[in-house]
């Protein structure tokens, strides 16, 4: 029988371990300002189709971007011709070397009013998600925080709002402020507050819902109890802590201010065909309806 005389290792159980405290003390690893951008943080944590879906939506959106800031250079006419070197395009002409998308009813090239209404689509999404966002957000800060009677009654004149159908608010809201037409940039102010009015409540009780979460928090107490003055508590600490679902609305809103524009356009309370907006004709009339280069763009070719 053979006996193992190796000795057994000597473990020093006096040695310090580190405390609570200490480990808490670590600062932890700041993150890259290329990690804190929320579409390319987003971008770095998607995987498989996820990610695919992203890409594909960041291209179209790009794409769409890109073409309504160089729409003075990729149109090849201006929004409102009718006629190159004196010989008039016509109606209702087919796609041709001229006209590569066809020319409406009244004569205007549908690629140029194209082109040109991306532009006019991006300036009406952008003042309608600015206005509303600025307004959503204060509505629903002071509603959230103070409470009371103001609280009750901005949630329900928020709901009352919320009630009625979008588009048709809309065109109420564009007929009362100018009256369902107008040139190109009062007609984009005009189009812009009333698909603002539609979003003001999406947002204020998204933010109001965030408010009153984040207002009964310990860090909240306690900078009421140290005496930090409440328009600090609300920028610095309320709503810093208040905004983190704003990006996926105002991802569906932009969408749906495009699509309310359209409807607008469509129905003929939008901003005049005469301008560049795409959505801007009135409804086709019957002559049109065999335009079918007309259909396939996205504009008010019978304009």
């Amino acid at each position: 029988m053979t006996v193992d005389n190796t000795p057994e290792p000597v473990i020093d159980r006096d040695l310090p371990t580190p405390k609570t405290e200490a480990l808490a003390a670590q600062t932890p690893r700041k993150r890259r300002w290329s990690e804190r951008i929320p579409v390319v943080s987003q971008l770095r944590q998607s995987v498989g189709l996820q990610r695919g879906m992203l890409i594909t939506g960041l291209v179209i959106t790009g794409v769409f971007v890109l073409v309504a800031i160089l729409a003075p250079l990729i149109a090849p006419y201006s929004w409102a011709q009718q006629s190159v070197n004196g010989v008039k395009f016509g109606t209702q002409q087919p796609p041709s070397a001229t006209n590569i998308l066809g020319t409406t009813v009244s004569g205007f090239d549908v690629f140029s009013r194209v082109i040109w209404g991306s532009q006019t689509a991006l300036l009406v999404i952008l003042a309608a998600i600015a206005c509303s966002i600025f307004i959503g957000i204060a509505l629903g800060l002071v509603s959230g925080y103070f409470g009371g009677w103001l609280d009750r009654t901005l949630v329900v004149i928020a709901d009352a709002i919320y009630a009625f159908p979008s588009l048709l608010l809309a065109i109420v809201m564009s007929i009362v402020i100018s009256h369902g037409q107008s040139n190109l940039w009062s007609g984009i102010m005009a189009t812009a507050l009333s698909i603002t009015v539609v979003f003001v409540p999406q947002y204020f009780r998204v933010i109001r819902a965030e408010v009153v979460r984040v207002r009964a928090e310990p860090f909240v107490e306690s900078a009421k109890v140290i005496g930090v003055p409440t328009g600090r508590i609300l920028t610095r600490h309320v709503l810093r802590n208040s905004t983190r679902s704003l990006p996926v609305v105002i991802t569906l809103n932009a969408s749906e201010a495009l699509l309310t524009l359209a409807g607008l356009g469509f129905l003929g309370f939008g901003i005049e065909a005469t301008s560049p907006a795409a959505s801007g004709g009135r409804p086709s009339s019957p002559a049109s309806r065999s335009c079918w280069w007309c259909s396939a763009s996205p504009s008010s070719a019978r304009a």
